[in-house]
């Protein structure tokens, strides 16, 4: 029994004395240690999305017009055109149309003076002929194209559209896709324009190319 006794004892106090010693290598370690995650600790800053106008993938710089145009997809979406965050012409609105769609800014202020659209299948062109030469020095002129721009185009119709900046009037043709903005009598041909070719070997949608997006800024004094 005392040699028994004694191993207790002798067993006690190792316990003691390693216990002691594992207090004593870790004395610096106390509640205030412990640090929770980063991911659990702080609480995620609210992330603010600034918004543009019309959507634009940059804000455009003071003294300038915010705009974007979309062609239409195939004959089934049509066109719209936005401007200084203003919904000029779209689906929604029901003012767009077959052919060519079509609308007049002032370059000074950004008011909408008129807007319609040109059926360049079955129309008559006389009618954007007539549409085009009364254009006004300084203001802006904003296409979209839906279905067919091209059918009915011809060498005065072309000639107009050059004139305001155009690079790829002279070859629209059946079913092409293009999206435009010009002025009158522009010294140099329009930074803002995107033409697609109707091709059955590129179409997206079949008979058509696909859909052609512009955006932009465009300085208040035309150009």
């Amino acid at each position: 029994m005392r040699v028994s006794g004694l191993f207790r004892l002798v067993a006690l106090i190792f316990a003691l004395v390693t216990t002691w010693v594992f207090i004593r290598s870790y004395n610096g370690f106390n509640m205030k240690t412990i640090r929770l995650p980063r991911w659990m600790g702080s609480v995620p800053r609210e992330t603010r999305v600034e918004k543009t106008k019309c959507g634009l993938s940059k804000p455009c710089p003071e003294n300038f017009f915010s705009f974007k145009l979309s062609s239409g997809a195939a004959n089934v979406v049509g066109p719209s055109m936005c401007f200084e965050n203003h919904l000029i012409m779209s689906p929604v609105k029901n003012n767009v149309g077959r052919g060519l769609n079509i609308a007049l800014v002032n370059g000074s202020t950004g008011t909408v003076q008129r807007e319609s659209s040109f059926d360049m299948y079955s129309g008559e062109p006389t009618a954007l002929v007539k549409f085009l030469k009364e254009i006004q020095e300084g203001v802006l002129v904003l296409v979209a194209s839906y279905d067919d721009p091209g059918t009915k185009m011809n060498d005065e119709i072309r000639k107009l559209f050059s004139n305001l900046g155009s690079s790829y009037a002279k070859q629209l043709g059946f079913r092409d896709s293009w999206v435009f903005l010009g002025a009158k009598d522009l010294k140099s041909k329009s930074p803002f324009e995107q033409f697609l070719k109707n091709d059955p070997n590129t179409n997206k949608y079949e008979g058509w190319p696909e859909l052609l997006e512009l955006e932009g800024c465009v300085p208040r004094k035309v150009f």
